[in-house]
């Protein structure tokens, strides 16, 4: 094995840039993942960004399979709206309005 790899990649160990808790989504710069522990702003967290996993979204909207979604950090919830708000995958099933939440797969940002 190459001598400079320095690991898979699939789960990071981040600093929380705020309070998070375990399933929660966690932004750092550029990078998008789900908290896998509970963390305060400032210390470590172990953040998977890689994936498939169930999150809150915006109620009023529905999200087809395939669509590209974003994190609202203001709201706390995956909507389809692209405008100020963070990249965070791709639909993996589709969720109609009125639903709160929906399956998302981890893209790279």
């Amino acid at each position: 094995m190459a001598t400079n790899h320095v690991q898979a990649g699939s789960q990071l160990t981040l600093t929380a840039p705020e309070l998070v808790s375990s399933g929660g989504v966690v932004i750092a710069g550029s990078i998008a993942g789900v908290a896998l522990g509970s963390a305060s702003a400032g210390q470590p967290v172990d953040v998977a960004v890689t994936g498939v996993w169930e999150l809150p979204k915006v109620g009023a909207q529905a999200m087809a399979q395939g669509a590209p979604v974003y994190w609202d950090a203001t709201a706390d919830l995956v909507t389809t709206t692209a405008g100020g708000n963070t990249r965070i995958g791709t639909v993996v099933k589709t969720a109609g309005a009125g639903v709160g939440t929906v399956a998302v797969r981890l893209v790279s940002i």
